[in-house]
């Protein structure tokens, strides 16, 4: 009779306890099986289909902007150097210190110490800061992207390329 009475309680208590929710997962194609797996690679084309998409302009809009883009060379990068003399490890700071002040300031190697500067909007010798990286504005090219400085961009290089300000506060290192 005990027994019963604690399967009973153990049954009602494992049903009554809520599960985690989950999104479902995509089913897998036919390919996919024990020796020859999917690798869902394609995952980020399925995660895409649910962010709302971008407003639309008009066909000419569209294409004026990508010949004038195209013309401007705005897309190019090019890899400046590598890490500056003098630089940490971590050299974003310290690279625009050395593009915007043309020496390194110690205080200015955290990216962060950048936004003690006070804000601004965006324009060329402005520099877009956030917690752990920062970079220098050098050009406007369409909408929130710029052509800038970017020290410490990737594989310790020093590039100008096109940057999204999103997420970057844009502050004033030339300000008092």
């Amino acid at each position: 009779m005990f027994n019963r009475v604690v399967v009973a309680l153990l049954l009602a208590f494992a049903t009554s306890i809520s599960s985690e929710a989950r999104p479902l997962r995509a089913a897998s194609p036919p390919e996919c099986n024990v020796i020859m797996p999917c690798d869902f690679s394609s995952s980020l084309v399925q995660a895409q289909r649910y962010t709302r998409p971008a407003p639309r302009l008009q066909r000419g809009a569209v294409a004026s902007l990508r010949m004038s883009v195209a013309s401007s060379g705005a897309l190019s990068s090019e890899i400046v150097s590598g890490r500056p003399a003098g630089c940490p490890r971590s050299f974003c700071g310290c690279g625009a210190a050395i593009r915007v002040f043309g020496r390194v300031v110690p205080e200015l190697n955290l990216a962060a110490n950048w936004l003690r500067f006070p804000r601004t909007s965006p324009a060329p010798g402005m520099v877009a800061a956030r917690r752990g990286h920062v970079f220098v504005l050098e050009r406007h090219i369409a909408g929130d992207i710029w052509k800038a400085y970017d020290a410490n961009s990737g594989g310790h290089a020093t590039r100008i390329h096109p940057r999204s300000l999103r997420g970057y506060t844009i502050v004033n290192p030339h300000a008092a």
